[in-house]
């Protein structure tokens, strides 16, 4: 098991395992938005071309096998026990084939937060222009989300969709069994987006007491995955019947030669699944997952090294002593109540950011927060650095 100080060291244990993305050459403060991928992630990309050309189209029984890989990992970072692992391309089209299988007709409200990603935002914007009713809820404090989603639920709301971790602000919401409990009583969904919890902090089914909500989320981030591993979790005893639906969902009785009208669904992920997809996403994450294993990166372990990491850059910020009219932080939010990353105040945050980039630091913006996401692969000395850059470019906007 790597040892949380060999990660704070410089160099940093785990860097030499991501030699292709050269994560101990560059200040990578991304890892909230896209992380490094280890090095055997490469290995088994080149597996999945060389798999296609050895059995073409028999190639299909590999690829199914390597995704229930992609499925068990996901499983065991949510603590799954009785549900089901849809996979899909991205979140997107997970969400809108789960907002599909929605009683709209009879149940046409929505509940919702502001703080929601763009995912799951742009799509009930665009619902709403359609009819359906569409409550958000002020997404802040992120203390008490839950309680107020959950006064906002009525006998005509089809579903609640929230998330687990504010994606602008890193902010944790807590207490989301108290909103399931709300929505079970008027028989309306909970949809958690659990995409900047999974793997930066633990995120069990069972201890949060989520067993009948779904979970959506994916491998881009903190997973190091890459692209095209998303998932939606499914609870036991789920009956919708999504309009939205692929032919794999069939795939089974298609083979036994009885597909036949009306629309019919298989069983547990099933029934959520979509069509034909590229499988070479699939090989690299369920690459991935072993790695993390064979490291022993538990959640456990990752938490508290990215409490560690944020921790430490919000301790280098405060003592830069930062002109607040260029940039702040709110301390009024603890550490333990964030999540994997930092994120700071500031009306230039775009200046900022670019500026950052111009020193060989790479940061991210969302409107007014720039946002710096260290990840377990990162040095002491490199946020040392990183901050070290960021008071000097803050010191230069505050003199022009």
């Amino acid at each position: 098991m790597v040892k949380p100080e060999a990660l704070y060291a410089s160099p940093n244990a785990l860097a030499p395992h991501y030699s292709h993305f050269r994560v101990a050459e560059r200040l990578l403060l991304t890892g909230h938005s896209h992380q490094a991928w280890p090095d055997v992630g490469f290995a088994a990309q080149q597996r999945a071309w060389l798999d296609a050309a050895q059995y073409v189209d028999d190639k299909w029984a590999r690829a199914f096998a390597t995704a229930e890989r992609v499925r068990r990992g996901f499983a065991r970072l949510l603590d799954e026990q009785d549900g089901a692992i849809a996979l899909g391309a991205n979140t997107h089209e997970l969400v809108v084939r789960w907002l599909s299988a929605l009683p709209l007709r009879r149940r046409p409200r929505l509940v919702t937060t502001t703080g929601e990603f763009h995912t799951i935002r742009r799509q009930l914007d665009r619902l709403a222009e359609e009819g359906i009713a569409v409550v958000k809820v002020p997404a802040l404090p992120a203390a008490t989300l839950a309680e107020r989603l959950a006064r906002a639920v009525d006998d005509r709301t089809a579903a609640v969709l929230v998330s687990a971790v504010l994606y602008e602000n890193a902010h944790v919401v807590p207490n989301l069994a108290h909103l399931l409990e709300a929505c079970r009583r008027l028989r309306a969904e909970l949809l958690v987006d659990a995409y900047h919890a999974l793997n930066v902090l633990p995120f069990s089914l069972r201890t949060e007491r989520l067993a009948q909500a779904f979970v959506v989320g994916g491998g881009y981030k903190y997973c190091q995955l890459g692209e095209g591993n998303c998932f939606l979790r499914i609870p036991s005893g789920c009956t919708l019947r999504p309009v939205i639906t692929g032919w794999f969902s069939e795939f089974e009785a298609l083979a036994a030669g009885d597909a036949t009208a009306p629309v019919t669904y298989g069983a547990g992920a099933a029934r959520f699944a979509g069509a034909t997809y590229d499988p070479t996403s699939h090989y690299r994450g369920a690459r991935v997952f072993d790695f993390f294993e064979e490291q022993e990166l538990t959640p456990q372990l990752l938490r508290q090294v990215s409490q560690h990491q944020v921790g430490l850059l919000a301790s280098l910020f405060d003592a830069l002593d930062a002109d607040p009219r260029v940039i702040t932080r709110d301390r009024a939010v603890t550490l333990p109540e964030l999540g994997g990353f930092l994120a700071l105040e500031s009306p230039r945050a775009e200046e900022l950011c670019r500026r950052l980039r111009d020193r060989g630091v790479a940061a991210d913006y969302r409107a007014d927060i720039l946002r710096l996401g260290p990840a377990p692969y990162v040095s002491d000395l490199q946020l040392r650095t990183a901050i070290d850059a960021l008071g000097s470019v803050v010191r230069e906007l505050a003199a022009a």
